[in-house]
């Protein structure tokens, strides 16, 4: 089937992203104000809806919504209808709101026949500022923009006087196999909210490189901040990160759910990189 077109709807949102249309000759419906046949085709749009809508609203998320290593609203995830991706499941649902960040990533969507659906469309968020963005634009797409703001201001209340414990230290986000997170992402935002500097960028790496241990030890990065599910052994990837010669640099241990997308478990991840660090200098002294 052909790729679908987006077509701006009249009324758009804040910011960039916004409700669209899938192409059509036919009349557009008009989307309801508060939809009652929402479905997620995104992990991190997941977390945004669940966080956000009734759950009676939503009747369809991605097949890792309930995952507790993937996503921090798993619990609110169970019970709800599971989608494998496909395009018929969507039909079948006949949704009244799509939402994806960014949409154009789901190959259901570019599979979906020409239909009228409206569609939020949310840009990929890595910093704080668009996590934000992308909360006000999904509360008002579900219906409840007041959400959105006590969502916000509670996120601004967990982040007032966040420590930057950090001091300037340099930190790696290392993970299986030996992957390292760069520059311009959400755990690199992280850092700097802390007060640390990203060895990545320091080394000049793009936002995803591998760096070999022998490579990780010359660096000398004051800490590691390792996927708490890396924390024991489970499989050849995550062997490495427990190389003898890693064992002396300190570790910041953070839940992937927190960080592997731009969502309201920023905070979580934020305080508890600061919380580590503290006790990480309280033993040092």
């Amino acid at each position: 089937m052909r790729r679908r077109s987006l077509l701006a709807a009249a009324a758009l949102l804040a910011g960039s992203a916004g409700l669209l249309w899938a192409a059509s000759p036919a009349p557009r419906a008009k989307a309801p104000a508060v939809p009652q046949r929402i479905v997620s085709i995104n992990l991190c749009a997941d977390q945004l809806v669940l966080a956000l809508a009734d759950r009676k609203q939503i009747a369809g998320l991605t097949k890792n919504a309930t995952d507790a290593e993937m996503s921090g609203e798993a619990a609110k995830a169970r019970g709800i209808p599971l989608l494998s991706n496909s395009a018929e499941q969507i039909l079948a649902i006949e949704p009244d709101l799509i939402v994806g960040m960014p949409a154009s990533r789901s190959a259901a969507l570019r599979a979906l026949p020409e239909r009228t659906y409206p569609l939020l469309d949310l840009d990929t968020a890595n910093t704080l500022g668009e996590i934000y963005t992308s909360i006000r634009q999904t509360a008002v797409a579900v219906g409840h923009p007041a959400r959105g703001d006590a969502l916000i201001a509670r996120m601004e209340g967990e982040m007032a006087g966040l420590p930057q414990p950090g001091k300037g230290r340099v930190a790696a986000y290392y993970q299986r196999r030996g992957y390292m997170t760069g520059t311009g992402t959400l755990i690199d935002e992280l850092m700097t909210r802390v007060g640390l500097v990203n060895l990545a960028g320091k080394l000049g790496k793009p936002p995803l490189s591998q760096l070999s241990i022998e490579e990780m030890v010359a660096a000398k990065p004051d800490y590691l901040i390792v996927e708490s599910a890396t924390n024991k052994v489970t499989d050849q990837g995550s062997e490495m990160l427990h190389h003898p010669a890693l064992k002396d640099i300190p570790r910041i241990s953070v839940p992937q759910a927190w960080t592997v997308c731009g969502s309201p478990a920023y905070t979580q991840a934020a305080r508890s990189m600061a919380a580590q660090i503290l006790r990480l200098d309280g033993k040092r002294s």
